[in-house]
């Protein structure tokens, strides 16, 4: 994860201040966001929202388009077409009080390897032209690093190196953080770690982040929010409670008269969570429900059930159809 220097534009982060557009709901709003290179679309019309203190995660398989995202709202890259809209403000013309509020690592850690982790922070502090004498102690504090270690960063463990990325980010206190893969190539203990005290950063320091993984099993235990990415185009964005309940258990019934099949679990078993999928197809999402009971009800009423039976969707299913038919790791 290179180390996106947000800040280091010789302004002092205490008079650096954001003049925030008056009402926003979203900390991040991109508006048909398109990267071309060449004839090559990468992004296509993207049309992201990352709320306020919250976890957005963009999940997609390597080459989707995420890092690009990314450098597109950092500033690191030119954007094709479309609009970046940060704290209520499009970040063109605006660059210099909306960047030293943000706080970023992309790719891969790019630090002074003969220096020791807290000497490298202190170089960035100066370049920030921080006056907090805590900076470097407290933003080590946070990612449990120690403060005045002598061990030269060329010796630390992937871990590590990705800890002091991240205490580089938050080094001036940003409001938003912007992660790219900030687990990768970690190992599963490694992996939790990073997972804990990202939450703890929005948790308990306010913070708003956007992470990008192509994993979805860290996404789906890390983010509030998931935008699901694929070849360029943004196919679908939900919290992740929502995606949860889509892709839960429930009775699947396929049945001759869909409308008047659901009247009859109305009235004669209260059923009020369920589905209408198609003319002939139902979900009942009260999974406690007897299934025989239910098919008799129908039958004797003159309504033929073809099938029926207790099914689950995995958040894995739901990605392969939706990404028609790959699945993401």
């Amino acid at each position: 994860m290179n180390n996106i220097n947000i800040a280091e534009t010789n302004q002092n982060s205490k008079k650096s201040r954001i003049t925030k557009a008056a009402n926003y709901d979203s900390v991040i709003k991109t508006k048909q966001l398109t990267k071309k290179y060449g004839d090559q679309r990468v992004v296509n019309s993207v049309n992201l929202h990352v709320k306020k203190g919250r976890i957005y995660g963009l999940l997609g398989r390597n080459g989707a388009g995420k890092t690009t995202i990314m450098k597109m709202i950092l500033g690191l890259t030119p954007i094709t077409s479309g609009q970046v809209d940060v704290f209520g403000q499009n970040i063109k013309g605006h660059e210099k009080s909306i960047y030293p509020h943000i706080g970023a690592i992309i790719e891969t850690p790019g630090f002074y390897p003969n220096l020791t982790g807290t000497e490298n922070l202190e170089i960035f502090a100066k370049l920030r032209e921080l006056n907090s004498p805590n900076a470097v102690k407290n933003a080590l504090e946070v990612v449990g690093l120690p403060y005045k270690d002598k061990k030269l960063f060329s010796k630390y463990s992937l871990g590590m190196k990705q800890r002091l990325g991240i205490a580089n980010a938050i080094l001036h206190n940003p409001e938003l953080l912007i992660l790219d893969e900030p687990t990768n190539g970690l190992d599963p203990i490694g992996i939790a770690e990073m997972r804990d005290f990202i939450k703890n950063l929005s948790v308990l320091h306010e913070k708003t982040i956007l992470i990008s993984s192509h994993i979805l099993s860290e996404i789906s235990l890390l983010a509030d929010d998931i935008g699901i990415l694929h070849r360029g185009v943004l196919l679908e964005e939900s919290s992740m409670s929502e995606l949860e309940r889509k892709n839960s258990k429930y009775i699947l019934m396929q049945v001759s008269d869909v409308q008047k099949a659901a009247l009859i679990l109305a009235k004669q078993f209260n059923i009020k969570n369920y589905a209408l999928k198609d003319n002939h197809t139902l979900h009942i999402y009260d999974t406690a429900l007897d299934v025989g009971e239910i098919n008799k009800a129908l039958v004797t009423q003159n309504i033929t059930v073809f099938s029926s039976g207790l099914c689950e969707d995995t958040l894995e299913d739901y990605f392969k159809k939706i990404t028609g038919g790959k699945g993401i790791a």
